[in-house]
C-alpha cells in the first residue's frame, strides 16, 4: 500500500495542479519556487477548483498542440514500422534456422543494450548523409528500426508450438504462410507487448529530438518544457495542465497493452 502511493502521489499533484488556480498555487508552492514567503503546503484538495488552466491550454496555446500532433505522428510512424520490420525479423531470428542467426541474434541484443550516448553521433553523421536531419524522418526512421521490439516479438513467437508449424508445413504451407497465419495470431501478447513498450518509448523520447531537431515547428510534446517560453513560472498551472494532457496518451496506451504486457513477458520469461 505504501509504495502505490508513492505512485500515484505524482498523478494526483498533477491533477489537483492543474485545477488549481495561480493564485492558490503561488500560495501553496511558491514558497519552492522563489514565488513567495512562508513554507511550502500542499492541499490534497484545491481550495477554489478552476478549469482556467486547462480552458488556457486547450483553447490559446496552439504550439503546444502542434508538439501533440508531432508526437502523435511521430509515434505511431515509429509502432507501424515496428510491426512492418520488426515482426518478421523476430520470426526470422525465433524460427529459421540460418547459417549466422546466433551471430545475428547477439548483434541484436548487442545494439539493444547500447545506450543512445554510445550510438548518437554515428547515427548523427548518418542522418546528416542523407539529407534527414530536421526533419521528422531523423526521429522515425530510427525508431522503426529499433532493436528492442524484434526482441520482445522473437520472445513471444518462441512460445508457438512448433507441432503446429510442423503440422502446417506438412500440409503444404510455405513459410510467409506459416509465419502470416499462424505466427502473428499466436504470437499477439508478444506484438501488442513490443507495440506497447515502443510508443512510450517513441512518446517520452527526448534525447533524440534534442539532437537531430532544430527547428520548433518538428518539436515533440517531449520538448514542449524546453522552451523557456512554457516555464514562466507565472503559469504554473498551465504546466500542471500541460504535464496532465501530456501523460494522458501513455495512460491509454499502457492500459490497453496491459493485458498483453503481462502475458507476453510471462510466456517470455517461461519459454522452454
Amino acid at each position: 500500500m505504501p509504495a502505490a502511493l508513492l505512485v500515484w502521489w505524482p498523478l494526483w499533484f498533477l491533477f489537483m495542479g492543474a485545477l488549481m488556480s495561480q493564485e492558490e498555487l503561488r500560495l501553496t508552492i511558491g514558497p519552492a519556487l522563489g514565488l513567495g514567503t512562508g513554507y511550502t503546503v500542499w492541499h490534497l484538495l484545491p481550495d477554489w477548483p478552476t478549469l482556467e488552466p486547462l480552458l488556457t491550454l486547450l483553447l490559446d496555446t496552439p504550439q503546444f498542440f502542434v508538439m501533440f500532433w508531432n508526437s502523435i505522428g511521430q509515434s505511431v510512424a515509429q509502432v507501424a514500422g515496428n510491426l512492418l520490420v520488426g515482426a518478421p525479423a523476430a520470426w526470422a531470428i525465433s524460427r529459421l534456422r540460418f547459417r549466422g542467426r546466433s551471430m545475428v541474434r547477439g548483434l541484436y541484443i548487442v545494439l539493444m543494450l547500447l545506450p543512445f550516448q554510445v550510438t548518437m553521433v554515428p547515427s548523427y553523421l548518418v542522418l546528416r548523409q542523407f539529407g534527414l536531419l530536421d526533419t521528422p524522418w531523423a526521429i522515425i526512421l530510427p525508431g522503426i528500426f529499433s532493436t528492442f521490439p524484434v526482441f520482445i516479438m522473437e520472445l513471444g513467437f518462441d512460445t508457438v508450438p512448433r507441432e503446429v508449424l510442423e503440422s502446417a508445413s506438412i500440409d503444404g504451407a510455405n513459410q510467409w504462410q506459416r509465419f502470416w497465419r499462424i505466427g502473428i495470431p499466436l504470437g499477439i501478447p508478444g506484438l501488442i507487448s513490443a507495440l506497447t513498450l515502443g510508443f512510450l518509448d517513441a512518446w517520452n523520447a527526448i534525447e533524440q529530438p534534442m539532437t537531430f531537431l532544430e527547428s520548433p515547428q518538428y518539436w515533440p510534446l517531449s520538448l514542449f518544457f524546453t522552451d523557456p517560453a512554457n516555464l514562466d513560472t507565472k503559469q504554473l498551472g498551465l504546466a500542471m495542465a500541460a504535464s496532465l494532457w501530456m501523460l494522458l496518451p501513455s495512460i491509454l496506451a499502457f492500459r490497453f497493452g496491459q493485458t498483453y504486457l503481462e502475458a507476453g513477458l510471462t510466456k517470455g520469461a517461461v519459454k522452454g
